[in-house]
């Protein structure tokens, strides 16, 4: 008997299908029997990128209070709806989007469908739910002040993209710029951005693709918003120099550590040698060679670990540590020297290999849920990858050599030059 090709198993082109509503609603689905139950994950562009600096906090707000309520449902209606068919919805802002996502049994696809696009189109703004939601992000960044990981992920981004750029501002915002925030604000920014152009609904799951695009078109194929045309971000320089930034928090013990650089955009042809070279540096094994020299070796890191952002504009490439204060310097001469060194040094070929089998094993597990097969998807149709990305993901990954990895950190790392975010307790310099 022969053995069904792996390569076809994994979504693509031959079981993803695409379909396009005349308002300009994209529709990807993907069929699958093994479970009773469909997700639902998209998107449309609204996000912090559409904000004034001034109300930074204003598009994270407005797709808070979304779920709270419609002109035909009120709050406690909308969840009961979903809460009583066993179903789950929710809604999430970044820089770029508004995502949201769903499951439910099939049965319920309808009213998940009709649920999304009562949220998404007709949210009522009702003054003591604005109010709630408020009171409850203040509260967030309140908290915010008082977390040593929390202030230097703020203050890094605040020390990396200019002030000009939209990655420079906090998504949640400020305590003073959500006080200020009106309900008119949130109003007029629904308005304005929410728009069938560029939304993106990908259901998988057991439905056949004629009922997913049937129930789509008729949630959603009356919606005829528009929104206006995105300027492009303003470009992102290169660190020439160290940028460091401290907040003291009293009563901590911990600091938390963060050195990075502006990374490459996700669909950047640097971004999966990047991902690579990451891999080897912070992410393989215990944290990859941070890992091992920072936390295994000198026993100063309660977590180290490098992250690579990607998305549309130039996510961070970062470090990121939570130390002992007294150990501070040294943990940062340390992430400095394995930055150096793989710069400097070839990467030995049985290290990279173990990072290149590691790389092409999580795709495989992310595609074991229908959770994790729409989220695929979301990325590929986002990114352009091309709905045939997954089955090329491993050839892709195979052909990454040393020598890319060497030049990949040579060009967009710099041991020298970063930003260097630290929040932790005050410590007195010898």
């Amino acid at each position: 008997m022969r053995r069904p090709n792996a390569r076809h198993s994994l979504p693509g082109p031959d079981d993803i299908v695409k379909h396009t509503l005349a308002n300009g609603v994209t529709i990807l689905t993907r069929e699958n029997f093994a479970s009773p139950a469909v997700v639902i994950n998209g998107y449309l562009e609204a996000g912090t990128e559409d904000e004034p600096h001034t109300k930074a906090g204003l598009a994270s707000f407005t797709g808070d209070v979304l779920e709270r309520g419609t002109t035909s449902r009120s709050f406690s209606q909308l969840y009961e709806e979903v809460e009583s068919v066993g179903a789950t919805f929710g809604v999430n802002v970044g820089n770029h989007l508004t995502s949201f996502g769903g499951k439910g049994l099939t049965e319920e696809l309808p009213l998940l469908m009709d649920i999304l696009s009562d949220v998404l189109r007709n949210p009522a703004f009702e003054s003591e739910q604005v109010e709630k939601a408020r009171n409850e992000i203040l509260t967030t960044l309140q908290e915010r002040e008082y977390s040593t990981r929390r202030m230097a992920s703020l203050l890094f981004r605040e020390i990396t993209y200019p002030d000009n750029h939209p990655y420079h501002y906090s998504v949640l915002g400020y305590p003073e710029t959500v006080k200020a925030i009106s309900r008119d604000d949130l109003v007029n920014f629904h308005r304005q951005h929410y728009s069938p152009q560029g939304l993106v609904i990908v259901v998988v799951g057991a439905v056949k693709s004629t009922d997913v695009i049937q129930a789509v078109a008729k949630a959603f194929e009356d919606w005829e918003a528009t929104r206006p045309e995105r300027e492009p971000m303003p470009p992102v320089p290169a660190l020439a120099q160290r940028n460091e930034s401290r907040v003291n928090i009293p009563d901590k013990t911990q600091s938390d550590i963060i050195l990075g650089w502006p990374g490459p955009q996700r669909e950047h042809p640097d971004y999966l040698k990047c991902r690579l070279t990451n891999t080897v540096l912070g992410v393989f094994g215990m944290m990859g060679r941070l890992g091992t020299v920072i936390r295994e070796k000198n026993g100063m890191a309660y977590y180290v670990y490098s992250s690579l952002e990607g998305g549309k504009g130039p996510g961070a490439w970062r470090v990121a540590a939570g130390v002992n204060a007294s150990n501070e310097e040294k943990a940062i001469a340390l992430i400095r020297q394995e930055i150096r060194r793989i710069q400097e040094e070839v990467v030995p070929e049985e290290e990279l290999n173990d990072s290149k089998a590691y790389l092409s094993g999580i795709l495989p597990l992310q595609l074991e849920t229908n959770e994790g097969v729409a989220g695929t998807i979301v990325n590929m149709e986002r990114y352009n990858l091309g709905l045939d990305y997954v089955q090329r993901y491993r050839d892709m990954v195979s052909k990454i050599t040393t020598s890319d990895l060497q030049a990949m950190a040579q060009k967009w790392m710099d041991p020298d030059n970063f930003a260097l975010a630290i929040a932790g307790p005050e410590v007195e310099k010898e």
